[in-house]
């Protein structure tokens, strides 16, 4: 595969679902924003690509996914595609499209999260709304978090093929979006999440599992790697987190 992919230079944000996705599987491809201009890459390369008068789908924003000529967004969209071509995807038909189904809702939480510091506005500066956020950050601890972490529990202990794994009986790329999605809300509210082990246990083996295995732990600890920062989707702010109830 000659795989392309489009996310902003400095960010985890929602380009890491698809990073852990393409380096479990070991596949060569090219960080578009963060190679150089002189190689025809950089950020320029990716928004030339983004308002291109010629590209007949143009992304209306990344993440987006080059495969030769075509060219794939959304999220979800780019990991049904690449699931199967990565072998991180359910062998059965039917299984791929509950898979979807989970990525969608994990990426329901992932707005959710970023909306906990900005619920008025994404033009607006953090610092511009922390009365609001500090309210939605609490209502998320308090009520959507636990709701939705009890949810992808139940989905795990119900798995007909056994509790290790979201989908079927082999890992897929929902098993790694869900270690993303763990691993973001445990640096963003790490007080609210102090107990997470005690109450999910299936999710935290899971998110250990994923962890450990040979290209995601030399992938995390490699520069390719970014650190979650207060730029990306997941922040820490200390006074929007809060003990669960």
């Amino acid at each position: 595969m000659s795989l392309e992919l489009y996310y902003w230079d400095g960010l985890q944000g929602r380009g890491e679902f698809v990073r852990l996705a393409l380096e479990e599987a070991g596949v060569a491809y090219v960080e578009v924003a963060r190679g150089k201009p002189s190689q025809g890459l950089g950020t320029e390369a990716m928004m030339a690509l983004l308002a291109s008068p010629d590209e007949p789908y143009p992304p209306f924003a990344p993440p987006f996914l080059k495969d030769g000529d075509l060219v794939i967004s959304q999220t979800a969209n780019i990991l049904l595609y690449l699931g199967p071509r990565l072998n991180l995807a359910p062998a059965a038909e039917s299984l791929r499209y509950v898979a979807n189904g989970l990525q969608l809702t994990i990426a329901d939480v992932v707005t959710e999260a970023h909306d906990t510091h900005h619920p008025l506005s994404s033009s607006l500066y953090y610092e511009d709304q922390k009365d609001a956020s500090k309210a939605r950050a609490h209502d998320f601890i308090d009520h959507r978090l636990p709701k939705f972490m009890a949810y992808f529990e139940r989905v795990l202990k119900q798995n007909p093929a056994g509790e290790r794994f979201m989908v079927g009986d082999t890992l897929s790329y929902v098993d790694l979006s869900m270690f993303q999605l763990i691993d973001g809300l445990l640096y963003a509210f790490p007080r609210a999440l102090k107990r997470f082990g005690e109450h999910y246990p299936q999710l935290a083996a899971l998110h250990d599992m994923v962890m450990a295995r040979p290209n995601i732990a030399a992938y995390l600890n490699s520069d390719r790697r970014i650190e979650h920062n207060e730029a990306c989707v997941f922040r820490h702010y200390p006074e929007l987190d809060k003990a669960a109830p």
